[in-house]
């Protein structure tokens, strides 16, 4: 006799679910795993360009009275900063900043070293906000005068030299992912604020650069 064939098994309803059980769990397992990777950015490191409006504190002389002035003066530079993240939205910033220029013909430089916390949101276009603090130091180098100060119908600048004193950035900005590891910070404007020479000084700085994520 011939032996009568069998029809073929299709997969039972057990058999499907624990597939699909599998491949549910293998996606979970790939998307937990990129989480963790986004996780591990927890280190940013950023340079770029700087604009610093500063005012500048100058001794005013002239044929009657000696009197104290400030001035502002255009300055360029350079920005640099890190920043730990404690959480998604949340890390610790350490900000350096070196500006220079010329005022009444005279080198001008100023530098600012400031730390605080900076509050951002994890997203491909990210705006942040941070206030800091630290100390800035300011130096001017000699003005030149066409007659001494000594002279009684002379007039002109002179410069009050150098200064060290406490400083504080309330600002903010917007940085844009463009790769896994690289964004471009579109913009940054902090409100510096300083107490150099004896006086008080509320100066807009404004950056531009890139910023590496570990």
């Amino acid at each position: 006799m011939i032996p009568s064939s069998r029809p073929s098994r299709c997969p039972s309803s057990p058999s499907i679910k624990l597939l699909i059980f599998k491949l549910l769990a293998i996606a979970a397992f790939v998307a937990g795993m990129a989480a963790a990777s986004k996780a591990q950015d927890k280190v940013e490191l950023y340079g770029g360009y700087s604009y610093f409006r500063a005012t500048i504190p100058e001794t005013q002389y002239g044929p009657v009275l000696v009197r104290r002035v400030s001035e502002d003066t255009n300055l360029n530079g350079w920005n640099f900063s890190a920043q730990y993240k404690f959480l998604p939205f949340l890390g610790a910033v350490a900000d350096f900043n070196g500006t220079y220029g010329k005022l009444n013909g005279a080198g001008t430089r100023e530098h600012t070293y400031l730390l605080g916390p900076q509050v951002s949101l994890p997203f491909k276009v990210s705006p942040f906000a941070h206030a800091l603090f630290g100390f800035a130091r300011e130096t001017q180098d000699v003005i030149p005068t066409a007659c001494p100060i000594t002279v009684p119908t002379c007039s002109g600048f002179a410069s009050l030299g150098s200064d060290t004193s406490w400083a504080s950035a309330v600002g903010g900005g917007l940085d844009w992912r463009v790769a896994p590891f690289v964004a471009v910070r579109v913009f940054q404007v902090d409100n510096l604020r300083t107490q150099l020479h004896g006086a008080t000084q509320n100066q807009p700085r404004v950056s531009a650069g890139v910023l590496f994520h570990f």
